[in-house]
């Protein structure tokens, strides 16, 4: 493994860091339950309900450790800070690190526990490095099997599957009907207002649209490994007509391969799947 390549995009997705969050949160809430060196029916002498209800209340502010910090990476990746795998391992210390010593002053500061700093630092430390890197690596592992099976089936299907000029891209309305179906040479992008998307296509050479009601959100599932990309809040772009990818000073834009000149902005959002899409680095 190379320490110095950058991280995956997958495990900086919004969608991603979500599942992470609640994944390492019910992980922990399990584990300092049942875990004897750590279990937390020592800390309180409560019922069952009132244990659970506590112990709860402890993860989840605990956790807010591993928020914090995945919103702030999240945001440096935005912005085009460059994070290597070897930097990633570094932050996912610091987390084990913040938590552990979150835990130590819990002890302290709310159970007036007595023991030596260093002493409860040792034990917070382990337990800690075992809430978070467990569900971590499942996580990852995951996410990684996730984004594989993406990448073969998009492949497949434009590869070694239907050919451009035959393959057809259905589009359905909000109650998944199906409006109209383009062949994904001709399709040039889609623009969402309100609650409508025009599609944009070439018909006999010349520029078309159609209007449906339906949202961006709901076209990009359906359409998960077509060529079509999300490349803004209100577009998505069909990759195989982008012919130039223009840095300006407002923005990146796309260049469409059409009769008429089509400019399509890229929003910092979706940046990164942009050009990973083209297979390039932000």
């Amino acid at each position: 493994m190379d320490l110095g390549q950058p991280i995956p995009s997958y495990l900086n997705e919004k969608r991603n860091i979500t599942r992470l969050i609640i994944f390492t949160a019910l992980f922990a809430l399990v584990f300092i339950n049942i875990y004897s060196p750590f279990e937390v029916s020592t800390w309180f002498n409560v019922t069952k309900p009132q244990l659970l209800f506590y112990s709860s209340l402890i993860i989840l502010t605990g956790v807010l450790v591993v928020v914090i910090s995945r919103i702030i990476l999240y945001h440096l990746v935005k912005r085009g800070i460059k994070v290597s795998l070897g930097n990633f391992l570094i932050w996912i210390a610091a987390e084990v690190f913040s938590m552990a010593l979150f835990y130590v002053l819990y002890e302290i500061l709310i159970l007036s526990d007595k023991r030596p700093f260093w002493e409860i630092y040792k034990i917070s430390f382990t337990n800690t490095a075992l809430v978070l890197l467990l569900p971590y690596s499942i996580s990852w592992l995951y996410f990684s099997w996730i984004d594989k099976n993406k990448q073969l089936l998009k492949f497949s299907k434009s590869g070694e599957g239907v050919p451009e000029s035959k393959e057809m891209l259905a589009f359905k309305d909000e109650k998944g009907i199906m409006r109209i179906s383009v062949k994904a040479i001709d399709l040039l992008y889609l623009q969402a207002a309100d609650n409508y998307v025009t599609i944009y296509y070439n018909n006999q050479q010349k520029p078309a649209k159609y209007m449906i009601r339906s949202s961006l959100k709901n076209i990009e599932m359906e359409l998960a490994y077509s060529s079509l990309i999300r490349c803004h809040r209100s577009y998505m772009v069909n990759f195989s007509k982008v012919k130039i990818i223009r840095r300006e000073k407002e923005g990146l834009k796309l260049e469409l391969d059409s009769p008429v000149p089509i400019e399509i902005p890229v929003s910092k959002t979706y940046m990164e799947e942009v050009f990973k899409a083209f297979g390039h680095d932000v």
